[in-house]
């Protein structure tokens, strides 16, 4: 499109304060998504990603509306849109990387 400029052309002219005032704010937005949210953002579709799981469709979608699910489960859904399940829990004075659902090999 005439007259647009790629993101990243535009991030490099800012200052450093302002590129860090942003990915702060990028962060602080991306830290409470829905999974749906979340397949959404990595342009997948509930059919790819079904498919990857080795489910179908409506199975997925009931998966994302969900209030509660397995960690195995959801290890599965986030390695299929290419992430990896991390568990961390926050205490008061320390955050605390949880090890123990880690996939058995």
């Amino acid at each position: 499109m005439a007259g647009h400029r790629p993101f990243e052309e535009l991030r490099s002219k800012m200052s450093p304060e302002r590129r860090a005032r942003i990915d702060a704010r990028t962060k602080e937005m991306m830290t409470d998504m829905l999974l749906a949210e979340i397949r959404k953002l990595v342009g997948r579709t509930q059919e790819e990603v079904a498919a990857e799981m080795g489910i179908t469709q409506p199975s997925l979608s009931k998966l994302e509306n969900q209030d509660d699910i397995q960690v195995s489960t959801l290890r599965r859904l986030v390695e299929a849109l290419g992430g990896q399940l991390e568990i961390v829990v926050h205490l008061p004075h320390a955050d605390i990387r949880v090890s123990q659902f880690k996939e058995a090999s």
